[in-house]
């Protein structure tokens, strides 16, 4: 998957716990856990914001792009 979630990073950094941001954030822990693990096939824009707002961070320091390996073999 070419998006690279770093929740936990920034929870690490920020010295709290999923629970307390899931709190703040107003979601289940559950659904936090379904995006720390790059699962979610989505993310609110209105989430992310309360995310960044929770842990004082810009989007990209969660959210990164990586691009796929490139296929081996000709055609």
């Amino acid at each position: 998957m070419p998006i690279i979630i770093n929740l936990d990073q920034v929870l690490a950094d920020r010295n709290m716990k999923s629970k307390d941001l899931a709190e703040i954030v107003g979601i289940t822990e559950a659904n936090l856990s379904i995006l720390k693990s790059g699962k979610a096939k989505a993310v609110r824009f209105s989430t992310l914001e309360a995310i960044c707002q929770a842990l004082d961070c810009q989007p990209g320091d969660i959210l990164a792009f990586s691009s796929p390996a490139p296929s081996k073999g000709g055609e």
